[in-house]
């Protein structure tokens, strides 16, 4: 099976209240959508968190092949070895992810800019909004 998974992080005013967005693809069709209130946190932690997810959702459902993609460079680029992970509050959430990678097999990261990005970053929002009702 393969997934190809949007992932987004909401937070307002970062740090603040944050969200996940994850929108899933199985072989081109939608086939999940998650929006989960993180509570309060940074930007870079609510991108870290949406891909965990994303990926944990794709070792679950039993994935064999899986596009990620994310509008969040630092993040991708973290993830590709391209930059270090400076930051110690991301280097336990990067070595989740590259776990969930090794564990999938074949997962390939990509940058997209936000307007590509539309599904995932509206479920990052209404996860924030629905917990702030």
């Amino acid at each position: 099976m393969e997934l190809t998974i949007y992932t987004d992080g909401a937070s307002r005013n970062n740090p603040g209240e944050s969200g996940a967005g994850i929108y899933i693809l199985r072989d081109g069709e939608p086939f999940e959508q998650i929006a989960r209130y993180l509570g309060t946190t940074t930007n870079n932690i609510a991108e870290y968190t949406a891909a965990i997810i994303g990926l944990e959702h794709a070792a679950k459902v039993g994935a064999k092949k899986v596009r990620l993609f994310a509008d969040s460079e630092l993040m991708v680029k973290q993830i590709n070895g391209l930059y270090k992970v400076k930051n110690e509050g991301l280097k336990p959430l990067h070595t989740r992810v590259k776990g969930l990678i090794a564990l999938i097999g074949s997962v390939e990261v990509q940058y997209i800019p936000r307007e590509k990005n539309k599904e995932a970053d509206a479920l990052a929002n209404r996860a924030i909004d629905e917990k702030m009702k």
